[in-house]
């Protein structure tokens, strides 16, 4: 913990620069300058809200928003994922209060207060940050910690709705501070992103799978095998994606995600049914040689999409491996066909760029379009996470970056296409 003037001194002064340019891509420059300031201003008003003066005690917290690379909707099958931590995150800077109370000023949002003497589900509570504060708290103190209250204020850059996993990131901030305030650091990465996802299914009230906060929370590129979601296996990717002269874009299709839920449920409720169909729980531990040959059957059983999904799925799940082993390899050509190759799979076997619900909305497929467009067959891109609305993910070639900015301006309008870096580090002490 360093004071807030000591803080805010060392940030301006320097001290901070190797631990800035690493978390958030840049190598000093205007680039720096701008988190320096950012962080700068997280002190200030953290100050202004909590009145608190130059001496007081604080700790700097930043938590990224995840890009997934590989194994779209597999992740709720016990399947393998490629994701990645970026340099868009929400920061922090928080201190223990000495109450049982949490804290919490989010830029824009009425302050959240939690009390964490009642660490069951409020029903109330659900769908809403609060939820996920308590829920955090209630499982760490069911691992043996005692997490306690704390005030904090947070901003973020990662935009709601921009297919980063804000929620995602703000469970690995929660938990991440709770970690290092209260429970010596005693939580590995994964257990953080464990604890995040036990609170927005127990105490949020969303089913959703654990890719989200691993990549989060571990950082980098990684391998997930999530066979034993209780013990996921979490491999680093270590590759250069700057030396391939690519840039990862996630371009938001402008589309709403509101009335999507049973689309969601939908993909998880037909995997699940063919899995019944085989006497297992998840696709993951069906015999693909076995479900290839009863194909007829199951069509007959359970219609054409559930199978198509199945398929998906089965595909999807080798690419994401095939994807680590390229990306290792440092062959990018064979990483660029297999995103296109999931892309292809998304779009005609999982069925998820648009909602059979809503046929006139087909936001994902004119991304989709005026991305090709502009690409030509070089580069990738694919839908990206849930689907039906929210975002694409794109490799765009340096030379054709401007176009492809232009092509998306044009049809989605300003501030819709975002440029990433892929960041080395997941939720993390920043400083103090």
């Amino acid at each position: 913990m360093l004071s807030c003037k000591t803080l805010m001194d060392q940030i301006a002064g320097g001290s901070w620069d190797e631990r800035l340019n690493h978390l958030y891509c840049c190598s000093g420059g205007e680039a720096l300058e701008a988190v320096r300031a950012r962080t700068i201003e997280a002190v200030k008003r953290y100050q202004e809200l909590f009145s608190a003066g130059d001496d007081v005690q604080v700790a700097l917290f930043s938590s990224p928003g995840r890009t997934e690379l590989g194994g779209n909707h597999t992740d709720h099958q016990h399947g393998c994922v490629l994701a990645a931590s970026v340099n868009m995150d929400m920061l922090s800077v928080a201190a223990p209060n000495g109450t049982s109370q949490v804290r919490i000023h989010s830029e824009g949002y009425p302050v959240l207060t939690v009390d964490l003497s009642n660490l069951s589900p409020v029903e109330s509570e659900k769908e809403t940050s609060a939820s996920l504060v308590r829920g955090v708290a209630a499982r760490m103190t069911e691992l043996g910690q005692a997490p306690a209250g704390f005030d904090a204020y947070v901003c973020s850059s990662v935009p709601a709705g921009s297919g980063l996993s804000s929620s995602a990131a703000y469970e690995v901030l929660v938990g991440t501070i709770f970690n290092v305030l209260f429970c010596n650091q005693v939580f590995t990465p994964v257990q953080v992103a464990q604890i995040g996802q036990y609170a927005e299914n127990v105490f949020f009230g969303k089913p959703c799978g654990l890719m989200d906060e691993t990549a989060s929370a571990v950082g980098g590129v990684v391998s997930i095998d999530f066979k034993d979601p209780s013990a996921p296996v979490v491999r680093k990717v270590d590759f250069d994606f700057p030396a391939t002269g690519h840039t990862l874009c996630i371009i938001n299709s402008g589309a709403d995600h509101a009335d999507l839920t049973d689309a969601y449920a939908a993909i998880t409720n037909e995997m699940k049914s063919v899995a019944a169909c085989f006497g297992k729980e998840v696709l993951r531990d069906v015999d693909e040689t076995t479900f290839r040959a009863t194909i007829p059957e199951l069509r007959k059983a359970l219609g054409d999409r559930a199978v198509l999904r199945a398929i998906h799925f089965f595909d999807e799940n080798r690419r994401a491996v095939q994807e680590a082993e390229a990306l290792e390899k440092g062959d990018f050509a064979a990483f660029l066909a297999l995103v296109r190759a999931s892309g292809m799979s998304s779009s005609l076997y999982l069925q998820n760029t648009f909602a059979p619900s809503d046929p006139k909305q087909q936001a994902i497929p004119m991304v989709l379009w005026a991305a090709e467009e502009v690409l030509q067959g070089t580069g990738a891109v694919r839908v990206h996470g849930g689907g039906f609305a929210g975002t694409v993910q794109a490799f765009v070639p340096n030379d054709k970056l401007p176009a492809f900015l232009n092509a998306m301006e044009q049809l989605l309008g300003k501030d819709m296409c975002h440029m990433l870096s892929i960041r080395p580090e997941g939720g993390c002490l920043v400083a103090g």
